[in-house]
């Protein structure tokens, strides 16, 4: 660890934790999956599409989240910030739970995006805080390990709370959670930021973290190619329901479908932690965008050719193939876009975040609007996304070969 101060927090709870404040999204996501049929009927939603909007405007505050928390964090620390994300995501859970319309669910669920970027944005700047390069890839690969696996249980969790309650108990747990995580990051988690090194808060300096950003070409490649891919996979999570429970029929089985889809991720995440000390990011990183793009391009001809109803079992072979190569994305684009902005990581965290999020939105909602009723929008939206991932990766530092360098 490269910790100038003493912690009272040990690295296997650091992770454990920062993978707690992480998996607060996925699990606003993931766990009511199950209940986006119950939602709509209840709400009174007129097509069927629409019940993406749960899963999307989410999303949407969570990327307007990210661009605040970081300029905040860089002048009062990163501590009070997550407090007051954690009140926000409280609030949004009580506003959706009280829901009687749709358009008020809606509202719920941007405000508990807003939240929940505060932890997320902080767990990146907190991690930066304490390490760097491929030291700081190895530890967010660890905390997105555990992060991603969350999706093998929050849809059964959903599930068996909709066996025994309504949906609107799903977003009772996320409040009991909410506390829970608030108590334990309160007493163990130490400030990173010393005073010495925070700034004034103005908005000044949110435009001069987005001008680094954007004038620095691995900072803004690296951003771009992370946005991509987040935008296909955002495609899937705002689709993935209708397709696995509806166009194949899986009902009650759809989490345990949904679940071996999380534990390639995760698989995938825990080899990046282990091979990318040996590899480098940079190397692994455009191995991994090839594998998603050399299973897409074909499978999006099989789908086409299958008037985009593939065998179920071809489906999910291809899915976590390129759920493998996207786990070895999560952890380590992140890292290197962050790379460069170390004097700058609360904020830089922040509009790397915030414009990964709301790039990735953008591709993914398009994605899941387009569901016809086939897999051919998703399929063909991964092939198409990997393919531009490659280029803005490639773009990013043309000079040092990406897929050749160790580091």
């Amino acid at each position: 660890m490269n910790n100038a101060r003493s912690s009272r927090i040990g690295p296997v709870e650091f992770v454990g934790l920062m993978a707690t404040l992480t998996a607060l999204i996925a699990l606003s996501i993931d766990m009511i999956l199950p209940a986006l049929p119950a939602i709509g009927a209840a709400l009174r939603v007129r097509q069927a599409n629409d019940t993406q909007f749960v899963i999307s405007l989410l999303f949407l505050g969570f990327g307007l989240g990210q661009f605040l928390y970081g300029p905040v964090s860089d002048s009062v620390g990163r501590k009070p910030t997550v407090y007051a994300g954690l009140a926000l995501f409280a609030a949004g859970c009580t506003l959706s739970l009280a829901a009687q319309t749709f358009p008020v669910m809606l509202a719920g669920r941007v405000l508990q995006g807003l939240g929940v970027a505060g932890p997320r944005t902080m767990t990146i700047a907190l991690v930066r805080d304490k390490f760097e390069g491929h030291l700081m890839a190895r530890v967010m690969s660890f905390v997105m390990a555990v992060f991603i696996l969350v999706p093998v249980i929050a849809p059964s969790l959903g599930q068996v709370v909709l066996a025994v309650s309504s949906w609107r108990a799903i977003f009772g747990v996320y409040l009991t959670l909410s506390l829970a995580v608030l108590i334990w990051f309160g007493w163990r988690q130490e400030e990173t930021l010393p005073a010495a090194r925070r700034r004034a808060f103005s908005a000044a300096t949110i435009a001069i973290a987005a001008r680094e950003v954007f004038t620095h070409r691995v900072a803004l490649g690296y951003t771009l190619a992370a946005g991509l891919m987040y935008g296909a996979f955002i495609g899937y999570l705002t689709s993935v329901q209708q397709i696995l429970q509806q166009q194949y029929a899986l009902a009650a089985r759809f989490p345990l479908y949904f679940a071996t889809l999380a534990i390639s991720l995760g698989t995938a995440s825990l080899c990046n932690a282990r091979l990318v000390g040996r590899y480098g990011m940079r190397r692994l990183s455009s191995w991994a965008v090839r594998l998603v793009a050399l299973v897409s391009i074909p499978f999006a001809a099989v789908a086409i050719s299958r008037s985009g109803q593939p065998e179920l079992w071809a489906l999910m072979l291809y899915l976590m193939a390129a759920f493998f190569g996207i786990g070895l994305l999560f952890g380590n684009l992140n890292a290197l876009a962050m790379q460069p902005l170390g004097h700058i990581a609360g904020t830089g965290a922040a509009v790397v975040g915030g414009l990964q999020t709301l790039i990735s939105l953008t591709l993914g909602t398009a994605i899941g609007q387009s569901y016809d009723g086939t897999v051919v929008p998703l399929v063909v939206g991964f092939a198409i996304l990997s393919v531009l991932a490659m280029i803005a990766m490639h773009w990013a530092e043309p000079s040092r070969a990406v897929g050749l360098q160790a580091t």
